[in-house]
């Protein structure tokens, strides 16, 4: 099938968990509410509601600074499990449509719809049977960006949040495209923002243009790719999970972290993006190492492993960051913490009981 023909669904739920809060209890509706730890143990939110975010509370900031933007804000601890039930059953809706599905998070998943027969084979109708089945049978809403490829498909689901649908068919593709801003890109944080626009590079259409031997020395081997973006290409499939063979988040900051003591700040909130990147992938029998990786201002980088022997720990954590600091001892650009996975014994066995 010629990339061209194919046909990519994004599907993302509107605020996932706090969705789900919001569905078992009527009175959290129009209030500002979010998900994520206590002020006291140095929390974070993990998901903040539309109320909320009016106030400019976001995921990924701490519990307390949320309480200074918004006093009113009720948060919650969450529950894991029920939120893996409500992922759960999006899947099983997924399914009816297509076998080919990437899952990127508890509540979003590409999914490849080329050879779809339901819905005569269209995927506009597919995104919308689905969305409207998981707010019949979830209860809450969905997003969905359908387009020839996956990176148009994540960026045209966000184009229209919440519980809104964008298509981008081939025809409307280069005008979209180029009118994505950088920072749509995955993989585009702030230092690279920053880089771009030093560059005067906002949107795909000035990337268009861009000379590509100044994006090469600016981005290193990122430069191709983001110039295939900018054209509106990306072959990537939509890849089924099969193995894993580690799972892991890192960050890039956008100041270097001077010292150990910066470096060691940060680590509650990467261990807490780690655990909710687990969540609801029943990997933990699988757990067989600690992992850690620093990359300093120089670019070189460094990992230390550790064998998980005793109940996992997130102290082992700060005990790697100290070792592979003292490796180098100079700022940090990057940190990256997870787990490495030893192979499922029979991996058959857990497909055909993974059904809760």
């Amino acid at each position: 099938m010629s990339h061209q023909g194919r046909k990519i669904i994004h599907i993302d739920a509107d605020c996932f968990f706090a969705a789900i809060e919001m569905r078992d209890d009527e009175s959290l509706r129009n209030v500002p509410m979010a998900i994520g730890g206590s002020v006291g143990g140095r929390g974070v939110l993990s998901t903040a509601n539309y109320p909320a975010r009016e106030y400019g509370v976001r995921s990924a900031m701490p519990t307390a600074m949320a309480l200074r933007l918004c006093p009113s804000l009720i948060v919650l601890p969450g529950n894991m499990e029920k939120y893996r039930q409500a992922s759960q059953q999006m899947h099983a809706i997924f399914r009816e449509f297509t076998e080919i599905i990437e899952p990127l998070s508890l509540d979003e998943a590409y999914l490849d719809v080329s050879d779809a027969s339901l819905c005569q084979g269209s995927a506009t109708l597919i995104a919308e049977e689905i969305r409207k089945r998981i707010f019949h049978e979830v209860g809450i809403t969905v997003s969905a960006g359908v387009a020839t490829n996956k990176f148009i498909a994540k960026v045209a689901s966000d184009w229209n949040k919440p519980d809104g649908i964008t298509v981008i068919s081939p025809d409307k593709q280069w005008e979209f495209v180029s009118s994505i801003p950088v920072k749509a890109i995955s993989g585009v944080g702030k230092v690279a923002q920053e880089k771009l626009s030093s560059l005067n590079i906002s949107t795909c259409s000035d990337l268009q243009k861009a000379d590509f031997a100044k994006l090469q020395k600016a981005f290193g081997s990122m430069a191709f790719r983001l110039s295939q973006f900018a054209l509106g290409i990306d072959h990537r499939p939509v890849v089924v999970e099969r193995e894993r063979k580690s799972i892991s988040v890192e960050h890039t900051f956008a100041t270097d972290l001077e010292n150990l003591s910066a470096c060691k700040a940060v680590l509650p909130k990467l261990l807490a993006d780690l655990k909710k990147r687990m969540s609801g992938r029943n990997l933990d029998a699988r757990l067989s190492k600690y992992y850690l990786k620093i990359k300093f201002d120089d670019f070189k980088q460094t990992t230390v492993e550790q064998k998980i022997t005793k109940r996992l720990s997130d102290d082992v954590f700060v005990t790697l960051l100290t070792q592979a600091y003292e490796r180098k001892r100079r700022p940090v650009r990057l940190i990256g913490v997870g787990y490495r996975l030893s192979s499922p014994k029979s991996l058959q066995m857990d497909l055909l009981f993974d059904v809760e």
